[in-house]
């Protein structure tokens, strides 16, 4: 998510911190045979927000989940991730973030946060009962922890989180706290106390992005019936590929259940 060597100032810290790639207008996505929606999202300032949803094509639906990835690329990278959550039987909403693919304006922590709520109170709109969960990966787990604090839903899932930028720089340089104060705040630890649902967070023990000493300091914010799964030998970018995390998800999110075959697009 940074290098160690990039000075600390407002415009290296969000060069550092959001690694878009756009996309043209007239992109086609394409995730295989996956059957799913292309939206936009008009903010108050007048960003547009890309929005990819995919229904679950089990017949026995569990709800919906709201997936906030991470800080590289587009939905084209990041939209293959719905396997894992439509096979479970939940319909899944992925957003991008402003300069991200085709969504448009300039990413920004305030902006993280009040899209996160637009994209929330849509989903809302199209959730079609069962459950609502939140979901943060890496960078996205910001806006996902944000959102645990100030809205209503079942469950919080955060895969390689940090407790706050400030924390994510220390940890880098084998600190406990940083030397210098950032221009950006991103409080996942201030906002996971405050959160009330079942929480459920992923690492693993070879993470170099988020190394496990700042997702580590999240422990103090859950409660007792909360989980924090140690994958040993996991990095920041393969977690899904072991065993012990699909079996954390059947334990949140119900096992894999029987999927008629998509349409395809």
């Amino acid at each position: 998510m940074l290098s160690l060597f990039q000075p600390v100032s407002r415009y290296l810290e969000q060069k550092a911190l959001f690694r878009p790639r756009s996309l043209p207008d007239n992109y086609r996505f394409a995730f295989g045979d996956a059957s799913f929606e292309e939206f936009f999202l008009n903010t108050p300032d007048g960003t547009r927000l890309n929005v990819l949803y995919f229904p679950t094509p089990c017949t026995q639906r569990r709800g919906t989940l709201l997936y906030f990835h991470g800080n590289r690329g587009n939905l084209q990278r990041w939209g293959f991730i719905h396997i894992d959550f439509t096979r479970r039987g939940y319909d899944f909403v992925i957003p991008d973030y402003r300069g991200y693919g085709k969504s448009t304006g300039t990413p920004s922590e305030h902006a993280l946060y009040e899209d996160a709520r637009l994209v929330y109170e849509w989903t809302s709109q199209r959730h079609r009962g069962g459950q609502l969960v939140i979901y943060g990966r890496s960078l996205g787990s910001a806006p996902a922890c944000y959102l645990a604090a100030h809205v209503s839903a079942h469950r919080l899932l955060l895969e390689t989180p940090f407790d706050s930028f400030a924390g994510l720089l220390a940890a880098h340089l084998g600190r406990y706290q940083a030397s210098f104060r950032s221009t950006i705040l991103l409080p996942n630890d201030r906002y996971l106390c405050r959160c009330l649902i079942p929480v459920l967070i992923l690492h693993g023990t070879h993470d170099r992005i988020v190394p496990l000493s700042s997702a580590g300091r999240l422990r103090a914010c859950l409660k007792d019936r909360d989980e924090f799964v140690l994958i040993t030998g996991g990095t920041h970018h393969n977690l899904r590929t072991f065993e012990l995390y699909q079996q954390a998800l059947d334990r949140w999110l119900g096992p894999p259940v029987t999927c008629a075959e998509g349409p395809s697009n």
